[in-house]
C-alpha cells in the first residue's frame, strides 16, 4: 500500500510539474514563425562564445532542456532525443541545446556537469549553451523542457513547439507519436513548407530566475 501511495504521489507531482503551452498560439517572447529568429550570443559549456548569426547558411535546431525533468528523461532514456539529433546532424543541421535553469533551481548545471550529462546520454549536440539568467529562453518564449525551435539557413524561424505529438512522460508513447522536429527538418530539406509550424510544447516548466 505504501508503494502504491508513493507511485500515486509521484504521478501527481509529475502532473503538477507539467506545463502545456498553447497548441496554436505563439509563446511569450519575440520569436515568431516565419519571422527572423531572435539573434543571441551565449557562452557554451565548451567555453566558446556562440552566436546564432555565426550559423547563418545552416539549419539550426534549438532544444531547451533540464536533465531532472521527467519529460526530458523520457526522450533521453529511450534514445529518442539522441536519434533526433543524429538525424538532424546527418542533414547538415546544427543542434544547440540550451539550459535556462537559474542557479539553485531544477536543472541548473555548471559547464562540467553539463558536459558529463551529455556524455552519459551519448548525446551529440553541436554546443550546450548555458543561459542561467534566462535571457535567451525568454527571448524565444521557451516555457518547457523540452521546447524545440528550428531556424532555417536564412535565419528565419520555421518551427516552434513540442518534439512530438503525444504529451506524456511515458517512453512507450514515443513509437506511436509523430516526431514534429524530424518531420519539419525533412520538409525543409525537401524545400517544402513546414506542415505543422507551431505545435503544443509539453514538459516541465523552465525554471527561470524571476
Amino acid at each position: 500500500m505504501k508503494l502504491l501511495n508513493r507511485r500515486i504521489m509521484l504521478g501527481l507531482a509529475v502532473a503538477v510539474a507539467a506545463v502545456f503551452t498553447s497548441g496554436t498560439g505563439q509563446a511569450a517572447g519575440t520569436a515568431k514563425v516565419d519571422a527572423p529568429a531572435p539573434g543571441f550570443e551565449g557562452v557554451a559549456a565548451s567555453g566558446r562564445t556562440i552566436s546564432l548569426d555565426a550559423y547563418r547558411g545552416k539549419t539550426v535546431v534549438l532544444e531547451w532542456t533540464s536533465h531532472e525533468c521527467p519529460y526530458v528523461r523520457k526522450h533521453y532514456g529511450a534514445g529518442n532525443m539522441q536519434q533526433t539529433q543524429r538525424d538532424a546532424l546527418a542533414k547538415g543541421a546544427v543542434w544547440l541545446t540550451v539550459i535556462s535553469s537559474a542557479p539553485g533551481e531544477e536543472g541548473y548545471v555548471e559547464a562540467a556537469e553539463a558536459m558529463d550529462i551529455v556524455k552519459q546520454h551519448d548525446a551529440n549536440p553541436t554546443e550546450i549553451i548555458l543561459d542561467p539568467k534566462g535571457e535567451i529562453g525568454r527571448m524565444y518564449g521557451a516555457r518547457t523542457t523540452p521546447h524545440m525551435y528550428i531556424v532555417d539557413p536564412d535565419g528565419v524561424l520555421k518551427y516552434m513547439g513540442g518534439i512530438d505529438s503525444i504529451p506524456s512522460a511515458r517512453q512507450s508513447d514515443i513509437p506511436k507519436a509523430t516526431n514534429y522536429v524530424t518531420v519539419a527538418l525533412n520538409e525543409l530539406a525537401a524545400g517544402k513548407p513546414v506542415s505543422n509550424p507551431v505545435t503544443r510544447a509539453y514538459g516541465c516548466s523552465v525554471k527561470y530566475a524571476w
